[in-house]
C-alpha cells in the first residue's frame, strides 16, 4: 500500500478501509510504516484499537531483501508462527510497503501458511502500481511477464536486457521491470543505449501518487531532444515497460 501524503480515501477502495479498519493484528514489512498508515485509515473511518495498542509483527529480514516466494522450510515456518493469533480468532492484515503484498511485494510465504493452516485468505485491492503502468502503457495487456531487477553490473545489465527485448519482440510477451529510485536514472539510460530504436519502452512513475506520469514511445523517439527523460520524476518509484 502506498504511503503518500494523501489522504487514505483518495487511494485506497473504502470496502478495504473498512475491512482495515476492523482489525486488530497485522504482518508487515514494517511496523513504522503500517502506523502510519493506521493512522490515516482511523482518520478516513476509524480503526478497532489505537495505533499503538495494534499487534503488527514484521515479516523477517530475508523476507525484505531476498523475497519469500520461493518455498523455504525456514520461512514457512515462520509464517505459520506468524499467523498464530488466527487460530485464536484474530483476522490478520498483511500490508508491505508499496503495490500488494506477495505481487513484487514480499507476503507468499504467509499467504501458503495460511492456505495450509486451512485459514480463510482474501485478498483486498488498492493501488498495484504494477498493473497500473501496463494500462498506462499500450504494451500488450494479454501476454506479460514482471521480471523484477536487472543486474546493476552495467555488462550484465545490457545482456538481460537483450535477452528481455529479444523475448518480448519474439512471442509479443510485454516485459516489466522495477529499480530502486536511486537507480531509475541508470536504468533508463541503459535502456535507452541497448534497447533497439524499433522497440517500444515505458516508464511510468509514481503510480497512484499526485505526482504520477507516464511516457511511453519507440526507443528513437525517446532519443529526440523533447525532454521526454526531463519531465519524467525518476527520483520516485517507477516502472519500465518494454515489447512491441
Amino acid at each position: 500500500m502506498a504511503m503518500d501524503a494523501a489522504p487514505a480515501d483518495t487511494w485506497l477502495p473504502r470496502e478495504t478501509m473498512l475491512v482495515a479498519s476492523g482489525l486488530t493484528h497485522w504482518i508487515t514489512e514494517n511496523a513504522k510504516t503500517t502506523r502510519a498508515f493506521l493512522k490515516r485509515v482511523e482518520s478516513a473511518v476509524g480503526i478497532a484499537a489505537p495505533v499503538q495498542g495494534q499487534h503488527i509483527t514484521e515479516l523477517p529480514r530475508a523476507a525484505h531483501k531476498k523475497g519469500d516466494h520461493a518455498p523455504q522450510a525456514e520461512s514457512d515456518a515462520q509464517a505459520r508462527e506468524m499467523l498464530a493469533p488466527a487460530l485464536q480468532g484474530h483476522d490478520i492484515g498483511l500490508v508491505s510497503e508499496a503495490g500488494m503484498p506477495a505481487i513484487a511485494d514480499p507476503g507468499s510465504a504467509v499467504v501458503r501458511a495460511a492456505h495450509a493452516m486451512g485459514l480463510r485468505v482474501v485478498p483486498l485491492t488498492g493501488p498495484i502500481s504494477l498493473m497500473l503502468a501496463l494500462a498506462a502503457s499500450g504494451l500488450n495487456g494479454q501476454n506479460f511477464a514482471f521480471v523484477g531487477y536487472v543486474p546493476q553490473d552495467a555488462t550484465e545489465r545490457s545482456k538481460r536486457l537483450r535477452e528481455l527485448e529479444a523475448l518480448a519482440l519474439k512471442t509479443g510477451q510485454t516485459q516489466i521491470l522495477i529499480e530502486t529510485p536511486y537507480r531509475n536514472t541508470a536504468l533508463l539510460q541503459a535502456l535507452l543505449q541497448t534497447l533497439h530504436p524499433h522497440t517500444r519502452l515505458a516508464v511510468c512513475c509514481a503510480m497512484s501518487l499526485p505526482q504520477q506520469v507516464s511516457r511511453s514511445a519507440l526507443v528513437s523517439e525517446w532519443k529526440r531532444p523533447q525532454g521526454m527523460v526531463n519531465s519524467l520524476p525518476l527520483d520516485m518509484p517507477a516502472v519500465f515497460l518494454l515489447g512491441r
